[in-house]
């Protein structure tokens, strides 16, 4: 393999990116059919079906001072070549706003009673695009009646195939700092802002966070913590409201009220992902893990 072609693949995945963000601006969260369609083929199929569908002596002209064909002559039976079959057409796709897709992820989370209906229900959801390209539905996992609940940003490829939260190199490295304060992580309770993983890793939008945000917000009631921790910035600003940086968020202490009505503690921490392409920010995160252990043994 020569040195060009990797360039020139790495060129294509920036194109690809670079499109698909331009799809996510514009508006398009889903795909109407699964096949591509040529328009210009289906125009000349068309013009093709016309032509053929004209009669014979419009189609060749009448001769100027040509009489009617006499009645005896035999007439020529008329060829038509068959017209190609319809292409199945796609369905139609009902456009409904953000706001009209939240109160409908409102309306269903708020039906579970328990974390198991929560899943169903996020499961039959259909208002967030992100559901038809990713493979799996990322839910949660841990314990249901956890002290800490972790919030994170989106499923990476890891989890989209595992369909669980936080199981690669980052959720490795989530187990190793919960065990630097002595904490277990089947005892911790971990999801995400967003259910499913956006096409190529790419943040999700305000209007995916916003209508996936009841079914997290519903997935904190149930649980109850007594702690709540937002990994990463996309986490902090969807649930804290807050449109500052993570650095100046991160190991501050302030509170999530839920829809119920419960105040729960919170701070920011930095996402173990970035931590791995910034191990030197661990310093911080180690700050953040201690003043979470010195909340866990105060007793209020």
């Amino acid at each position: 393999m020569t040195r060009a072609e990797p360039e020139a693949d790495e060129r294509m995945g920036e194109a690809l990116d670079a499109l698909l963000g331009w799809y996510a601006r514009a508006g398009v969260s889903t795909f109407a059919s699964d096949r591509p369609r040529d328009r210009f083929a289906e125009t000349e199929a068309e013009t093709e079906r016309r032509r053929l569908a004209r009669p014979a002596s419009a189609a060749q002209g009448v001769a100027p001072g040509a009489g009617p064909q006499p009645q005896g002559s035999a007439a020529l039976p008329e060829r038509r070549a068959a017209a190609p079959p319809p292409r199945p057409r796609a369905p139609s796709i009902a456009l409904r706003s953000d706001e009209a897709l939240a109160s409908e992820a409102r309306e269903a989370a708020a039906k579970a009673t328990n974390l198991a209906e929560l899943q169903a229900l996020l499961a039959d959801f259909t208002g967030c695009g992100l559901k038809a390209t990713a493979k799996n539905l990322v839910f949660g996992n841990g314990a249901e009646t956890a002290e800490i609940m972790f919030v994170g940003e989106a499923p990476g490829r890891d989890e989209d195939l595992a369909g669980e939260p936080f199981v690669g190199r980052s959720g490795r490295l989530l187990d190793r700092m919960l065990a630097a304060i002595a904490i277990k992580r089947e005892d911790v309770r971990v999801t995400n802002t967003v259910p499913w993983r956006p096409p190529g890793n790419r943040t999700p939008t305000p209007a995916e966070t916003e209508t996936c945000l009841p079914f997290t917000l519903r997935h904190i009631e149930l649980v109850n913590p007594r702690f709540l921790i937002c990994l990463g910035s996309p986490s902090t600003k969807a649930l804290l409201r807050s449109e500052e940086g993570i650095m100046r968020l991160r190991g501050r202490w302030a509170s999530v009220t839920l829809p119920n009505g419960v105040a729960v503690p919170t701070m920011a921490m930095l996402h173990p992902a970035y931590l791995l392409r910034q191990p030197s920010q661990k310093r911080l995160a180690w700050r953040d893990l201690l003043s979470l252990r010195q909340k866990l043994d105060t007793k209020e």
